[in-house]
């Protein structure tokens, strides 16, 4: 055991794959999928069994959905299903279901790039989730199963040994904690492997193509953490280059063909990216904090097995068998001595990186995160993993295992008061940590007594198997605690019945439907096939932000989460002619037709100027073009926390309320409504009484904030009644809408201007110059004309598309290219 393996000497010669002397037989290429197969069916075993064991969903109360943060992502697989399907209100470039119609090729890039998203489209809709939820699972367990490969390429060696730590990976704290629930995230996971194969191929001068359809696959799954990993895949190379002796002139070669390859595999992906990127320049602004690294012994806690922490904290652990392993690297004499310090310097300056501010930018894109700042944690996990099977497959000594073990054990002691230590921190550490040496202290005479290496392949896949499961459920636990991750309280049945409530109702394009309240995700409209107003995404426009919320729409996230309003003047102003409400029986829904103007009115002579104080209500007027609200002052009284309003309005008239600045409970009669500042927007309160006097009691816990001096209004149904039939009479007298078009007919007459119900994004061209009207898309028509129409194109799509045409020219040319230099050759060569 003592002897050392060398080092293979040139680049130019890859490494054999274990089982690949000579050319591929049958059976030798089916050997070489042992590994990574198995890595994948202990990955993703593991995971599934974690939620057996928490009785979750899809396993256990097939009535509680995914929690609210995976709830995000769920409605774009529906969209995705109803594009496929031929059932989308839009196309891959737009979407008019949701913030009434937002570009969708960013969304369809951001939250739908994996491609195991695809695997919506093979369920019924009504299965959507299913499939999200098994996009998790396969995700992980590919990126276990690249990782073994990605291992064979480093060295040689048995293949389930290879499978065992590519599990170890799958299964990694930020896997299990930071990203099992966004499935556009472990995109990075599969990522990290795949690229690192690229760099194999690089270093051997070989595979070009490949190399740049790697780097292509990795960006087009999710382009956020594919930058993460290229950063890794350039410490992998740099580490790579440093350890194998290679030329000067072999180490030029090998950057020019990994920056070359890089550039187009990158550039393939600019259709998508190049337009993902404008539109995150345009969205509303977010206010994230700058980054406050962890204290020092929350970020070591971060490293042990199955510790999950709170909040925006690292999640850097690998299964107690991995950490053993690397422990022992820099003990084992059989690696070389340059290699065994270039690499364990790697993985401390990319441990050190992530605590250091100006690298911890670097790896989010020069970005202020805005959540967990430590989402490039995979990445420590990853390089923790190479170095434990560079130490196995040189076979380290019992002694130094042992030691390594120790460490283990002393470190969880002194980092046990942490905050939020315990749980299975302790078991995985002891229990899975003696399983593991003795599992490697069994492999130690493997070569003289073979007996003893089945028993010990068991003890490692089953350790890492449980040690994994109790670690994903113990993170599932520890996160459902948590306020953003409450489970969604409706069942599937009730979300069925929404759903066939708003197919009854519907009327697209001839008005708009909304899917109603209470919201079951963020992004409902997409959910349920309504065109209201709901609406999630990072990209959600700064213009349609500005436009939505002076006009009194509920929101949240500083902005790129907007909510349904049940108010009858936004519903004329969007041309909302459906709404769906809960039924009188629990888990059913209603909906109910009503007037709505077309989507394209007519507006003429001067723009309509509310007489009412500015405030919400006097901004729908404004939109609106007249006046349907009475808005009266309001006397105020009680104490800071129980606050009273009162005001007069004509009987008969419909009180509205709107205070963004309060949160607590709303009681008016015998209506008691939660109040959550800006996510409410404008509230219904029921019909004004025969006394006119509107009374208003608010509980808050806002200190120091009050509902202002109008926080009332009282509509005028009948004026705004009036109002809809003439906006109705004069806007358009037909409407055809495409996936990214609109196209009006509009009755004859003079030069008027030409609203549209949608909000002024960039990307819309219009038959005439957009003049934006009070944040929608607004057109003059010239008298006599009787046409207006509108296209829309994502900015940046075409120059994306340039740039990626001439970069798959450049791919398609590289076979031309090689052939004819290699005829070009001297003779001989």
């Amino acid at each position: 055991m003592g002897t050392v393996t060398p080092e293979p000497k040139t680049a130019d010669t890859p490494p054999p794959d274990d089982g690949a002397a000579g050319p591929a037989t049958g059976r030798g290429a089916l050997s070489r999928l042992y590994g990574p197969l198995l890595a994948f069916l202990v990955t993703s075993g593991a995971f599934c069994a974690a939620w057996v064991a928490r009785g979750g969903f899809p396993f256990g109360d097939t009535g509680r959905a995914i929690n609210d943060q995976a709830n995000q992502y769920v409605p774009f697989h529906r969209a995705l299903w109803d594009l496929v399907h031929g059932q989308a209100a839009g196309d891959l470039l737009f979407s008019w279901r949701g913030g009434f119609g937002q570009q969708f090729l960013s969304d369809y890039y951001t939250y739908l790039g994996n491609p195991f998203s695809w695997l919506a489209v093979l369920v019924p809709r009504q299965h959507v989730d299913l499939a999200v939820f098994a996009i998790t699972p396969i995700t992980m367990g590919t990126a276990a199963a690249l990782m073994a490969v990605y291992l064979g390429r480093l060295k040689p060696g048995p293949w389930w040994q290879r499978g065992v730590l590519g599990a170890t990976y799958g299964l990694c704290g930020w896997a299990l904690s930071d990203a099992s629930y966004i499935p556009m995230w472990l995109w990075g996971l599969v990522a990290l492997p795949l690229l690192g194969i690229a760099v194999e191929w690089c270093l051997e001068g070989r595979r070009w193509p490949g190399v740049a359809l790697f780097v292509a696959l990795a960006w087009f799954g999710n382009f956020y953490t594919a930058m993460m990993a290229t950063m890794a895949a350039c410490v992998l190379l740099g580490v790579r280059m440093l350890t194998l002796d290679l030329t000067g002139r072999q180490r030029v070669r090998a950057l020019w063909r990994a920056a070359s390859a890089a550039a187009v595999g990158i550039l393939l992906t600019l259709p998508l990216l190049l337009p993902s990127f404008l539109s995150s320049g345009a969205a509303q602004p977010t206010k994230a904090a700058a980054f406050d690294p962890v204290r020092i012994e929350v970020f070591l806690s971060g490293m042990l097995p199955a510790t999950h922490l709170w909040g925006g904290r690292p999640r850097l652990y690998v299964a107690s068998l991995a950490l053993i392993l690397a422990g022992s690297f820099l003990f084992n004499t059989a690696v070389a001595r340059r290699t065994r310090l270039v690499w364990a310097a790697a993985v401390v300056l990319v441990a050190v990186s992530f605590q250091f501010p100006p690298t911890q930018y670097v790896w989010h894109g020069l970005a202020v995160p805005n959540g967990n700042p430590y989402r490039e944690a995979f990445v420590f996990s990853g390089m923790v993993v190479i170095v434990a099977w560079l130490a196995l497959a040189h076979r380290p000594r019992p002694l130094h295992l042992a030691l390594s073990a120790a460490l283990l054990v002393v470190a969880t002691f002194a980092l046990r008061h942490t905050d939020d230590f315990g749980g299975w921190t302790w078991p995985a550490v002891l229990g899975g940590g003696a399983v593991s040496l003795l599992a490697l202290v069994l492999l130690a005479p493997g070569g003289k007594r073979r007996v003893l290496v089945p028993v010990a392949a068991a003890l490692m896949v089953g350790v890492v198997f449980a040690e994994s499961t109790v670690a994903a459920a113990n993170a599932d636990a520890r996160r459902a605690r948590e306020r953003w991750a409450k489970p969604a309280v409706t069942s599937s049945q009730s979300i069925t019945r929404h759903f066939e409530a708003v197919r009854d109702v519907d009327g697209w394009p001839a008005y708009r439907t909304d899917s109603g309240a209470p919201q079951t995700s963020y992004n409902d409209a997409l959910a349920l096939g309504a065109e209201g107003p709901q609406y999630y995404s990072s990209y959600l426009p700064e213009v349609t932000y500005r436009a939505l919320e002076p006009l009194g729409y509920g929101y949240k996230n500083d902005g790129r989460t907007f909510f349904g309003a049940d108010n009858p003047v936004l519903d004329a102003i969007f041309s909302i002619g459906a709404r769906v409400r809960p039924g009188t029986a629990p888990n059913t829904w209603t909906g109910a037709r009503f007037a709505a103007p077309p989507l394209v009115t007519v507006r003429s002579g001067t723009p309509f100027a509310s007489p009412n104080p500015d405030g919400v209500y006097a901004r729908q007027e404004n939109v609106l073009g007249a006046r349907v609200y009475e808005v009266p002052a309001v006397t105020a009284g009680g104490t800071p926390t129980e606050q009273t309003y009162a005001a007069r309005c004509t009987p008969g008239s419909e009180a509205f309320w709107y205070s963004p600045e309060l949160y607590g409970t709303l009681r008016s009669g015998e209506l008691r409504r939660p109040l959550e500042d800006r996510m409410s927007g404008v509230l219904p309160l029921g019909r004004v009484p025969a006394s006119g006097r509107v009374e208003v009691a608010v509980d808050t816990r806002t200190e120091g904030a009050t509902a202002g001096d109008r926080p009332i209004g009282c509509l005028d149904r009948a004026a705004l009644d009036a109002r809809v039939r003439e906006l109705t009479a004069t806007g358009a007298a037909s409407v055809d809408v495409g996936g990214h078009t609109i196209e009006a007919t509009l009755p004859a007459g003079g030069a008027r201007t030409a609203v549209f119900a949608m909000t002024a994004v960039e990307g819309w061209r219009c038959s005439a110059p957009i003049e934006p009207f009070h944040g929608l898309v607004a057109v003059e028509v010239p008298a006599g004309a009787d046409r207006v129409s509108c296209s829309f194109t994502p900015k940046g799509l075409a120059p994306g598309l340039a740039a990626g045409g001439l970069a798959l020219l450049a791919l398609l040319a590289f076979p031309t290219l090689a052939r004819l230099r290699r005829r070009g050759g001297p003779a001989g060569s």
